[in-house]
């Protein structure tokens, strides 16, 4: 029996009047670099822009048998937090604690397995390459600061231990065991290579300078009765910085006289980040477990207020091609651009994006 001949596909469609063919419809285009993983893990950790504009995000995976991490640069904030449209992406091997620019193209970690972490931007930035990843630290590393120089930095953990690191070498210059609970923020100081702040769960504030033969000083804060949580310096003033606790007391403390602290109780839980603007009197940005952001003036009066978070916010950083901009982002995998009331006086860049 004569098999039946082959069934013909469908001839291809006409083309349209002048013989060309019709162009696809444009749109955004998705495209995953090389090595960034298929999806980003839930909870985002923390936010940093690059003096460019560019966007830094860390993210962890804390629900499952394994705790992973990752790292995302956007070159638009405004695609993130959407893998496709990220410039660069890589896998940890672990959840990321905390995170910072080291100049242009680094970008330290703080690892939940107890490692510091060195990455660095190909020269395309299309990759995320690792440098150096030190296991100096007997448990989980809580934060990281860069210090003035961009050559050093510190690291504090949950082995109440504060370590000082050679970047360009991978090596540790000092560590010290100055506090009896686990280090929950550090803060390098604006133009002193030496100096940075340490706080942790033993309820210390400690000024560090790593010049001296005993390095570190309490500052002793009786504004904040609680246990502090989070610290950073004024950008303009060298002897001032804030400090958040756990009851969400945010206060500007002089090192040099801290009982004249300014204090205010800005949020109903602990105190979890700060970003200082970049005004000519800058404004001082508060994140917190209560899931509210708030930005304050010099007086410590709430000039903004966001509760778009659902969950608690860990990371935020001022845009720098717009000062009116405020970047968060949370536990509940959002990326939020705030637009803060601008000062009088101050003028703005165009805001690109809104809440």
């Amino acid at each position: 029996m004569e098999e039946p001949p082959p069934e013909q596909p469908p001839p291809p469609p006409a083309p349209p009047a002048g013989g060309e063919e019709a162009a696809p419809a444009a749109g955004p285009e998705w495209n995953i670099p090389p090595n960034a993983p298929a999806c980003m893990e839930r909870h985002l950790e923390g936010a940093h822009y690059r003096a460019d504009g560019a966007l830094l995000l860390g993210a962890s995976g804390l629900s499952g048998r394994c705790w992973a991490g990752s790292l995302w640069v956007f070159a638009d904030p405004r695609r993130a937090p959407s893998e496709g449209f990220c410039t660069a992406g890589v896998q940890t091997e672990a959840g990321v604690a905390d995170l910072r620019w080291v100049a242009d193209r680094g970008i330290l970690v703080a690892s939940d397995s107890g490692a510091v972490e060195l990455w660095e931007l190909d020269e395309n930035e299309t990759l995320i390459v690792n440098k150096f990843c030190k296991y100096e630290h007997d448990d989980i590393v809580m934060t990281v600061a860069v210090l003035a120089n961009s050559t050093q930095a510190v690291s504090g953990g949950r082995d109440f231990c504060v370590k000082v690191w050679d970047l360009p070498q991978q090596t540790v210059l000092h560590s010290y065991r100055a506090h009896s609970g686990s280090v929950t923020c550090v803060a390098s100081c604006p133009g002193k290579d030496t100096v940075f702040l340490s706080c942790a769960e033993d309820s210390r504030t400690l000024l560090w300078d790593t010049r001296c033969p005993k390095p570190a000083t309490r500052i002793v804060c009786s504004a904040c009765n609680h246990l502090p949580t989070s610290v950073m310096w004024h950008p303009q003033k060298s002897d001032i910085f804030a400090l958040g606790d756990e009851n969400g007391t945010v206060a500007l403390v002089d090192t040099k006289n801290p009982d004249s602290a300014l204090s205010s109780t800005v949020h109903a839980r602990s105190i979890t980040g700060f970003a200082f603007s970049t005004h000519s009197s800058p404004l001082l940005a508060s994140i917190s477990e209560d899931c509210s952001v708030a930005v304050l003036d010099s007086d410590l009066s709430e000039v903004f207020r966001s509760r778009s978070h659902r969950d608690f916010v860990k990371g935020l950083s001022w845009s720098p091609s717009d000062d009116a901009l405020l970047t968060t982002v949370g536990w509940d995998h959002q990326v939020l651009h705030h637009t803060v009331p601008v000062p009088t006086g101050e003028a703005s860049g165009v805001n690109c994006v809104k809440e």
